[in-house]
């Protein structure tokens, strides 16, 4: 497994969460299983929790805590399969989870070239390679993973250019950029995560879940990402990797935890 770069640890690739999100459920069939298996409305942040604790225990954890997690992801989407009569879909189809993983990486170069600017050539082979290892760990064979960097922007082209979407998948979209309940820290900060999902995701994307964009929302968006731009890569590394060692942290008790559980039943 490749090592993951410490670019891939950088707290400022959550401002692409949104994005990814909504590229994700613009493939029909991951939108449909999110339609209907998903609730943004009452749990806002757990997908965005749960997708950070996934990303970074494959990319920086060890083997137990990568097959917990792993065996997290498969016992939730266990569940998640097509209704009777409905469009056939199932969340271990591993086109879907190729394009699920695909987001992921796309969004983390898209942020990275904002902020920082476009990642030289070994860098980017190198993030390339590692986030094929999230595409592993969700169970998309390693054959299916396009080969190489222009493999994949062609296969990116291909998909995006078959998005779509629906008045089920623009109602989840709009759940998550105005979520009806949640803490107020959520509250407060959902104008600027909604001004970096919709500046971050391609126009025509955009266009399919109905949102407009005017010239005010690109000068703020500009705006906000210059400031970015001149600000973040000047804090000191331990803040800029704290939501890492958070998650980390977090994932280690609950490993811990399962550890203990499955000592007691066994001795039981």
């Amino acid at each position: 497994m490749p090592a993951m770069p410490d670019a891939a640890a950088e707290a400022v690739l959550i401002a692409g969460a949104g994005r990814a999100i909504l590229l994700q459920i613009a493939n029909p069939g991951v939108g449909r299983g999110v339609a209907e298996h998903s609730d943004f409305a009452s749990r806002p942040l757990d997908r965005l929790h749960a997708t950070l604790t996934f990303v970074y225990a494959v990319a920086f954890g060890t083997p137990e805590e990568i097959a917990f997690v792993r065996r997290r992801v498969s016992s939730a989407h266990r569940p998640v399969h097509s209704k009777a009569g409905s469009p056939p879909y199932t969340a271990f189809d591993p086109k879907l989870q190729l394009w699920v993983a695909a987001t992921l990486y796309d969004t983390a170069m898209t942020v990275h070239r904002h902020v920082f600017g476009a990642a030289d050539d070994v860098l980017a082979d190198r993030l390339y390679a590692a986030y094929a290892d999230l595409g592993t760990a969700l169970q998309v064979p390693l054959g299916l993973w396009p080969p190489d960097r222009t493999a994949f922007e062609r296969y990116w082209a291909e998909q995006v250019g078959q998005l779509t979407t629906d008045a089920a998948t623009r109602r989840v979209a709009h759940q998550l950029l105005w979520p009806p309940i949640g803490p107020l820290p959520l509250r407060a900060t959902m104008p600027l995560a909604r001004l970096l999902t919709l500046g971050l995701l391609p126009p025509a994307v955009r266009d399919l879940f109905g949102f407009g964009w005017t010239r005010r929302q690109q000068w703020l968006f500009n705006t906000v990402i210059a400031v970015t731009r001149g600000v973040y890569p000047r804090l000191p590394r331990l803040l800029r990797q704290w939501p890492k060692r958070h998650y980390l942290r977090q994932l280690r008790r609950q490993v811990l935890a399962d550890g203990r559980a499955a000592a007691g039943n066994s001795g039981g």
